[in-house]
C-alpha cells in the first residue's frame, strides 16, 4: 500500500472559486446568527420609549457603527444570493462548471452593488 502524501496546510490549497463561494456562504450565516441578536436587542431598546429611540438612533450614527452595518448588509445579501445560487443548483440548474463561475461571480458582483447602494443610502 503506497503512502499518500498528507498536505495540513490549509494556507497551500488552493480552492475553486465555487468552493470558496460555499464556505463564505457558511461565513455569512454565522455572521447573521451573531449580529442578528444585537440588532433585534437595539429594536427593542428603541420601541419602548422616545429616549430608547435616541439611544438606539445615537448609537447607530457613530462612523465605524455605520461601518459595521455595512458588513452585515454584505452578509445578509451575500448569503440572501448564495442561498438563492444554492437552491437553484440543487434543482439541477446550473451545475455545469461554466455557469456555476459565471453565477458565483454574479452573487459576489450583486452582493457588492447592493449593499454599495445601501451604502449611499446610509451614509
Amino acid at each position: 500500500m503506497a503512502k499518500r502524501p498528507v498536505n495540513l496546510n490549509l494556507l497551500t490549497i488552493r480552492f475553486p472559486l465555487t468552493a470558496i463561494i460555499s464556505i463564505l456562504h457558511r461565513v455569512s450565516g454565522f455572521i447573521l446568527f451573531l449580529i442578528i441578536p444585537i440588532f433585534l436587542g437595539l429594536l427593542t431598546i428603541s420601541l419602548k420609549s422616545p429616549e430608547g429611540f435616541f439611544i438606539a438612533h445615537n448609537c447607530l450614527t457613530y462612523p465605524l457603527i455605520k461601518v459595521l452595518i455595512l458588513g452585515f448588509l454584505f452578509a445578509l445579501f451575500y448569503h440572501l444570493l448564495a442561498g438563492i445560487r444554492h437552491l437553484v443548483m440543487d434543482s439541477g440548474i446550473g451545475e455545469d462548471l461554466k455557469s456555476a463561475r459565471f453565477t458565483a461571480w454574479l452573487v459576489i458582483g450583486s452582493a457588492i452593488v447592493l449593499t454599495t447602494m445601501m451604502g449611499i443610502y446610509l451614509w
